[in-house]
């Protein structure tokens, strides 16, 4: 699909009936994001967690409002990284906030779980939207897939990772 002809997340979830399903595989990524650059060196929030990401915080809210079941799986390494334990803080007036239900699972449970190469977003069960991350932690691009065997792997992965995670109020970074 070209980039022009993408569909933005906004419309995605603005489609989506019943489910939406998030699996996240890195230790950091956008690390260019101003705010997480601001916390890096301490200095407070130019704006609540709520109100800089209210944007995004709308989309899920009317979704889960709609009735659509948002899940977000986390595998991130330990001892986890600075970008890690800046986004465990966010997910909770954030994520947790907008309806997401949300786990993490330590990578090292992971060994063992066949898991797609690219971090992704399955809508309905019936789209897969992958993020390409290039070696400087930011999104180059996304690979789109309607192919049942697809969506399969997908749906199956990110069930096993959810399986074995811990909710995030359990999680400690």
């Amino acid at each position: 699909m070209p980039k022009e002809q993408e569909p933005t997340f906004a419309e995605l979830l603005a489609t989506t009936g019943t489910s939406a399903v998030h699996l996240e595989m890195h230790d950091q990524h956008m690390t260019s994001d101003p705010a997480y650059q601001a916390w890096l060196v301490g200095q407070p929030p130019r704006q609540a967690p709520q109100e800089q990401y209210q944007s995004y915080t709308r989309l899920v809210s009317d979704a889960v409002a709609r009735g659509v079941v948002i899940r977000r799986a986390r595998i991130v390494s330990e001892p986890v990284s600075d970008y890690v334990r800046w986004e465990h803080s966010l997910t909770e007036p954030v994520n947790i906030a907008a309806g997401e239900k949300v786990r993490w699972l330590p990578r090292s449970l992971a060994s063992t779980l066949a898991l797609p190469g690219n971090p992704y977003w399955v809508f309905d069960e019936r789209l897969v939207r992958f993020s390409l991350f290039g070696g400087d932690g930011e999104v180059h691009g996304h690979q789109y897939s309607e192919d049942p065997e697809v969506i399969k792997l997908c749906m199956s992965a990110f069930e096993a990772v959810w399986e074995n995670a811990t909710p995030h109020g359990e999680y400690n970074v």
